[in-house]
């Protein structure tokens, strides 16, 4: 044996951190004699010969090797040759089965030094083409390169099936300083199971799933599975092309519907299962495009080992959840949404990672994606994890995970999650629980960089992309260009506006009049941002209610006129709209994520007539240039009277610069009925009735004005023109100048 006894131990023990300087093919002597030696670490062999290739197709030399040691160490001295070779392995193993297969220790890194200076500076955006586990060819071998992160590990090893998950037999290379461990393995392919096996400079075995794997194992196993990402075919071409050409136009149309994969519906007949990917999208597609949606925005998809999470604690930050289906089926399902011409959305959780001990935390032993401080690297509200956005190599795994989306996926938009906690080093904490900044303020200066490079490389990749930030401060600058000194999203969630206006429709009506400021406040703010006017999830969890049994009334037909009238505001008001699932009809228990919506409903006239109206709503929104082109410009919007309290009835005005279109909105948020109601308006004609919440096709009581109105010369609120109008009950009208009636 030309091992040592102390070399030996390395690999019983699993403690080699060097195995391609033992194992493979190296230069050697055995006593005065030069020549090659080869060493293989094999489990579950007895027997093992080295398979040279013969010469010019000649019959394969074998050359027998020495077990030296039990645990499945064989080594081979070759003398007198000084050559490197391309060899097999040729084993037996305790059932007396016979395996040729390819050596991984005689194969260079797959990660080149390039790949890993670009890395550890925070600047390879494409490292999970690199970093994970990937199918390759290489020298004509098939096989699967892993690669990992994990500076603070003494060894690392890949475990599976493959080899009895046991860490001695397939330890992987350090690459210089990166930090950086690698292993080719041949033989392997898709749907391997593996994980890594790391082991501390102080003994302790850490047993960890893959940070850039792409598909997942369900609990409680959650092994990391090979997976190519990229086997489905794209028909979307000329989706993607409209998407871009559009990219300069980013006040249009965009009305968003949120939806949570698992709890939309269900297959009653099927043990109450969720819809997968390939089920969903279709049965999507017709309902978004039935309701005139232009978009879905889907809860968190990266994989996550506790449902009741909704997926915003992920595990798998590279992975579509296995719950729905495989990879390509998640592909497929962008990929239909977008021939029947429906964006998709992903909601995006850069912002904080859990505690499981398989995925990110303490990864190799060291706080290495999060910060040690718990001051700085823990969510106390959450008992979540906060990553480190100073250290290159985090930054750099999230930046590259939100291109990774867009590039296999063909995502439309990311809706980042949590803006606002990652901005404030205080958020949520007391006095004494965080650290202060380098000049002593609040502000998180590593997250805030992240932001504006993600941001900006988004939009240099992807140009048609949205970037959506959830953020609930009045932090300067959201949705300004980084160029321009932002942070870069082009669209932020106006949560004050849904504060706000929620706070004002739960008032009873006769309260209302008392509190016409806070319905009006949004204005003052409104064009500060590019804003989405929202609705979403957070809403209708955790004792809120749903949005229709918020509404102050005792009946179900009462709420829904509630509803229909906050909608109508809704949608006629500056902003882009987002609507969480089961809003559209008026649901009226709770979201609750492990059953469906209660589609039920919809065979009464209360909810079904909400439903009726956000169609319609969509509908106008789409073919109203003043209402869908002219959301993020305060020139396109004038109050007519925003102060009328006696009566709790507001009116505004939506219009182009040229002035050649007006929509008038006026809404009135009492149970009466009014007559003879004046509203002053900008053009003399005929103003037609859009949309009045309260018609009885909606559910309402069928108060109106038979569909428009022609003004009369009565001067009123600055007008030199007015209309005379019935102000329906708990409604919202909108109305359309026209010259004449016909």
């Amino acid at each position: 044996m030309l091992l040592t006894a102390a070399e030996l131990v390395l690999f019983t023990s699993a403690t080699c951190s060097q195995p391609h300087g033992l194992l493979g093919m190296h230069a050697a002597k055995s006593g005065k004699t030069a020549g090659l030696v080869v060493r293989v670490f094999l489990a579950d062999v007895v027997a093992c010969d080295l398979v040279e290739p013969g010469a010019d197709a000649g019959a394969d030399t074998l050359h027998p090797m020495e077990r030296v040691d039990d645990s499945g160490l064989f080594e081979v001295f070759l003398p007198r040759r000084k050559v490197h070779f391309p060899y097999q392995l040729r084993a037996t193993r305790t059932n007396g089965e016979l395996r040729q297969f390819h050596d991984p220790y005689r194969f260079l890194p797959t990660v080149s030094d390039r790949d890993l200076y670009l890395f550890n500076e925070g600047n390879e955006h494409r490292i999970y083409e690199k970093l994970g586990a990937h199918p390759r060819v290489i020298e004509g071998v098939a096989g699967v390169a892993f690669a990992v992160w994990a500076p603070g590990a003494a060894r690392v090893s890949v475990v599976g099936n493959f080899n009895a998950w046991d860490g001695r037999y397939h330890p992987m290379r350090p690459l210089g300083a990166s930090g950086v461990w690698e292993l080719f393995i041949p033989g392997l392919g898709e749907g391997e199971l593996y994980k890594f096996e790391l082991r501390t400079p102080a003994g302790n075995i850490l047993i960890k799933t893959d940070p850039y794997g792409t598909a997942f194992e369900a609990p409680p196993g959650n092994a990391s599975i090979v997976c190519d990402p990229r086997k489905h075919i794209w028909g979307d071409a000329v989706w993607l092309e409209r998407r871009d050409s559009e990219a300069h136009q980013k006040d249009r149309p965009i009305s968003v519907y949120e939806v949570h994969l698992g709890s939309w519906k269900r297959r009653l007949d099927d043990g109450h299962r969720p819809l997968t990917y390939r089920e969903l999208a279709p049965a999507l597609a017709d309902y978004c495009l039935e309701l005139g949606f232009t978009h879905i925005e889907i809860m968190p998809v990266a994989e996550h080992p506790f449902d009741g999470s909704w997926g915003y604690q992920v595990t798998g930050f590279y992975a579509p959840t296995q719950r729905f289906g495989r990879p390509e089926d998640f592909a497929w399902f962008v990929d239909h949404l977008h021939q029947r011409g429906i964006g998709v959305i992903l909601d995006w959780v850069p912002a904080h990672f859990p505690r499981d001990s398989f995925a990110l935390a303490e990864f190799d032993g060291t706080h290495l994606y999060e910060h040690a401080d718990p001051r700085q690297g823990a969510h106390m509200d959450w008992g979540t994890l906060i990553f480190n956005y100073g250290r290159h190599e985090v930054r750099g795994f999230l930046v590259a995970n939100a291109l990774a989306w867009l590039d296999r996926y063909h995502l439309d938009g990311l809706r980042v999650d949590a803006v606002a906690s990652m901005l404030y080093l205080d958020y949520s904490r007391k006095e004494g629980e965080w650290i202060p900044n380098k000049y002593g303020g609040r502000e998180n200066l590593e997250a805030i960089a992240f932001l504006r490079e993600t941001n900006r490389l988004v939009k240099h990749y992807y140009p048609g992309v949205l970037m959506i930030a959830e953020e609930s401060t009045a932090f300067a600058g959201i949705s300004k260009p980084v160029a321009e000194g932002g942070i870069g999203f082009d669209f932020k969630w106006n949560m004050g506006w849904m504060h706000d206006t929620l706070k004002f429709f739960q008032k009873e009506p006769v309260h209302r009049k008392w509190h016409l400021n806070e319905f009006t406040f949004g204005a003052l703010y409104q064009w500060s941002e590019n804003f989405v006017s929202v609705f979403s999830h957070d809403e209708v969890v955790h004792g809120k209610g749903s949005m229709l049994m918020k509404m102050p009334a005792l009946e179900i037909r009462d709420r829904a006129a509630h509803l229909r009238s906050l909608y109508g505001h809704m949608w006629a008001w500056p902003g882009k709209k987002l609507l969480f699932m089961g809003g559209e009809f008026g649901q009226s228990r709770e979201w609750a994520y492990a059953g469906q919506l209660d589609w039920h409903l919809l065979k009464y006239l209360d909810h079904e007539g909400i439903r009726l109206l956000v169609r319609d709503l969509n509908r106008i929104y789409r073919e109203e240039p003043v209402l869908g082109c002219n959301d993020l410009d305060g020139r396109h919007f004038r109050w007519i009277n925003c102060n009328d309290g006696d009566i709790t009835a507001i009116s505004y005005l939506r219009h182009d610069l040229a002035q050649k279109t007006f929509i008038a909105t006026v809404g009135h948020y009492t149970p009466l009925k009014r007559e003879n109601y004046r509203v002053g308006v900008p053009r003399k004609g005929w103003w037609r009735e859009l949309i009045n919440t309260d018609s009885h096709y909606y559910g309402g009581s069928g108060a109106g004005n038979g569909g428009g109105v022609h003004t009369e010369n009565i001067p009123c609120d600055g007008f030199e023109q007015s209309l005379r109008l019935v102000l329906p009950p708990l409604s919202t009208t909108l109305f359309k100048w026209t010259q004449s009636e016909a």
